[in-house]
């Protein structure tokens, strides 16, 4: 789903797998990371937006998806590694901006020492208050179903269990267009459940995030995606929350891309 007019550079992570990605815009380096569903093509728009204002955006497929590569096993620490490399590649120090499971991603990146400079966490699907212990673990059965060639029942277990939506509203997507997309992402997310293991708030390993932070969240979305964004913003030293205009578990590229050149650069 790349832009033809975009050219598509790779990078090799630290286990030689490859990770295609597309640069925006010239200024301070900003790598974005996507969550469950997306690959370089759905943060694009984001991408372009922060070039607009300032940045070098870094749009990437992660592994699995796109045209990057996969090597078995899947270890959440090697998607680390593939944002170490991407950082080195943006010239040894970047911000990280990442969405949903990627915002996790970001997080752990970011606490396990990389040169990051700034760090945006888009909606981080931890559970916390009455909405904690109640997510049951979505990768193994995800994988279970990929393992039986059954994608689509992947995508709705996926979508119900993690995301939260009604099995009925899900079984009406599967007529819809982007629905293919969606299978066509499917083995990838066992990825995301591992990333966000049963939803707890990780509060020792946030805690140990030094740079300047900032947890964005829409005010549209359900109460247990805000509440836990409000808790992430808690458990990182000197974190500044803030709620945006947007739908459901997404925020206009424009409007946030505005917010984050304000938090980043000022």
């Amino acid at each position: 789903m790349s832009d033809a007019n975009q050219a598509v550079e790779t990078v090799r992570s630290a286990d030689g797998t490859p990770i295609a990605h597309e640069r925006f815009g010239d200024g301070p380096p900003i790598i974005l990371i996507g969550g469950a569903f997306n690959d370089r093509s759905t943060i694009r728009a984001l991408a372009e937006a922060l070039a607009a204002a300032g940045f070098t955006a870094f749009a990437y497929d992660r592994r699995g998806r796109g045209d990057s590569g996969d090597t078995p096993p899947y270890q959440v620490r090697r998607e680390i590694e593939d944002v170490a490399a991407l950082v080195e590649a943006a010239g040894g120090k970047a911000h990280l901006y990442g969405l949903s499971s990627g915002a996790i991603l970001a997080a752990y990146a970011t606490a396990h020492g990389l040169p990051v400079s700034g760090l945006v966490m888009f909606e981080p699907p931890f559970q916390v208050g009455p909405h904690a212990g109640s997510r049951p673990d979505i990768s193994a059965r995800t994988a279970e179903l990929i393992a039986a060639g059954d994608r689509a029942g992947a995508v709705e277990h996926f979508m119900v269990t993690a995301v939260g939506l009604p099995a009925e509203a899900v079984a009406g997507m599967r007529a819809e267009p982007m629905w293919p997309f969606l299978e066509s992402m499917a083995h990838t997310l066992p990825y995301d459940g591992l990333i966000s293991g049963d939803g707890s708030l990780p509060v020792d390993r946030l805690a140990g995030i030094g740079v300047p932070t900032l947890v964005v969240e829409s005010t549209a979305s359900p109460q247990w995606l805000r509440d836990g964004a409000r808790a992430t913003a808690e458990a990182i030293p000197g974190a500044r929350h803030v709620g945006l205009p947007g739908g459901f578990h997404e925020v206009p590229a424009d409007t946030l891309a505005a917010e984050i050149r304000r938090f980043l650069l000022g």
